[in-house]
């Protein structure tokens, strides 16, 4: 048997939070999406203002960050498994509108497990990233000693 962390709805509003306020600094109306190792959605946020695709495109990153436990960038960098040379190309066309290969999306990874995912949308790839990372900070900050959250763009379980 094993003990698993599992990521709840006051952690989740934590990470929403902090996402828009990060939004805010770097100017972009964003979409967030919190999700649980399973990507069910947790929270979801749309900022006001921001794009009506927002929510969907939101929860398509925190699932396939959550579920291939890997930031959803990395999927389309050279060399990348969903290039069209890569051993995955066409992997967003298995699960259409639930899979995202373009950045925004990160797992949520504490003391090394996989216990969810973060997607944002409404922002540019950096405004993305750094709302989302901010995500990530804020979660650990909130666990605070005793518990290590990843909080680099690039991750890769």
């Amino acid at each position: 048997m094993k003990s698993v962390l599992k990521l709840e709805l006051q952690e989740a509003r934590v990470m929403i939070e902090a996402a828009k306020q990060a939004a805010e600094e770097v100017h972009a109306l964003e979409s967030i999406c919190i999700v649980d190792d399973g990507g069910h959605v947790i929270a979801l946020e749309r900022m006001n203002g921001g794009r009506i695709t927002g929510p969907e495109i939101a929860i398509a990153k925190a699932f396939t960050a959550s579920g291939h436990k890997r930031s959803t960038h990395l999927f389309n960098q050279p060399g990348g498994p969903a290039t069209t040379t890569g051993e995955a190309f066409g992997i967003h066309a298995m699960l259409p509108g639930r899979f995202a290969i373009f950045v925004g999306g990160y797992p949520i990874v504490v003391n090394g497990e996989v216990v969810g995912g973060v997607g944002v949308s409404g922002g540019n790839g950096e405004q993305d990233t750094a709302v989302g990372t901010q995500a990530l900070r804020a979660l650990q900050e909130y666990l605070g000693p005793g518990y290590e959250v990843m909080t680099q763009a690039d991750i890769k379980k």
